[in-house]
């Protein structure tokens, strides 16, 4: 903290993934030894020389087990949200205030039977799809302005997927 009491530390760089499938659900995921409150979008670090893009690929098949998704949107600017001071000092060695992200609406393409949260070392222990408007319900408090602010860029992509065939 600096003299007048602000957190000087760094964001740290990351991206957000607003998984739509053709009945235009939004894919989130429960964090495995968190509170039954702890739901949340697929999410994840930007690895060095890493585009955001390519991040929101990788974060996808890494957290959910399936890269079968198309990039339909990308959030105009870099979103943040502060973590709160006494969870700030527990997560990424204290390095961090919390984090910016470039988010991304992507199309799923797959089969539910695709999501495979085990395919990686897990970060979900269950997932569901949700109506997007409940997002901001369901995930931890701090977070719930920046869900908002996904939900209020993308909504012109919500509701306008066109059923992806299947075969």
């Amino acid at each position: 903290m600096s003299r007048s009491g602000r957190d000087e530390r760094p964001y740290r760089t990351g991206v957000g993934i607003l998984l739509l499938n053709p009945d235009s659900l939004a894919l989130v995921g429960r964090r495995i030894g968190m509170a039954a409150h702890a739901w949340q979008m697929p999410q994840g670090g930007l690895d060095p020389g890493e585009t955001p893009a390519a991040a929101a690929r990788r974060e996808l098949e890494e957290e959910v087990g399936t890269a079968a998704a198309e990039i339909i949107a990308e959030s105009r600017s870099w979103l943040s949200y502060d973590l709160p001071a006494e969870v700030s000092r527990k997560v990424w060695g204290g390095r961090y205030r919390g984090q910016r992200q470039k988010w991304f609406a992507m199309r799923f393409t797959g089969a539910d039977s695709d999501i495979d949260l085990n395919r990686h070392v897990p970060e979900f222990d269950a997932w569901k799809w949700v109506a997007p408007e409940t997002l901001p319900a369901l995930i931890i408090p701090f977070k719930r302005p920046l869900y908002q602010a996904i939900l209020d860029e993308f909504r012109p992509h919500i509701g306008s997927l066109e059923r992806v065939p299947s075969g």
